[in-house]
């Protein structure tokens, strides 16, 4: 699948996109450890198609991963003063 193609659909239309591929890219794997795959490089070429469609879905939205974990941070709060504690009065020791 070319990015060009898949720059032109919606949101709805690759978030759709993406979950048909991570299910035909369990189905690749599955075939795969079975034996049964004919050409392994499917599975390559599915998970770069996958990865174009989550790049373009994070673009769209606008929101990535560094994005929500500055939005997630507090500021520091501030340093206060250390105040030693209080000497408890000593106790005579018999």
């Amino acid at each position: 699948m070319k990015a060009a193609e898949l720059k032109e659909l919606s949101v709805d239309e690759l978030t759709r996109k993406a979950g048909e591929l991570r299910e035909n890219l369990f189905n690749l794997k599955i075939r795969r450890r079975a034996g049964t795959l004919e050409s392994t490089s499917d599975v390559t070429k599915n998970k770069r198609d996958l990865a174009r469609i989550l790049t373009l879905l994070t673009l769209k939205n606008g929101d990535s991963k560094a994005q929500r974990k500055t939005a997630q941070q507090k500021p520091a709060p501030k340093a206060q003063a250390k105040t030693e504690p209080q000497p408890a009065e000593q106790k005579e020791q018999r």
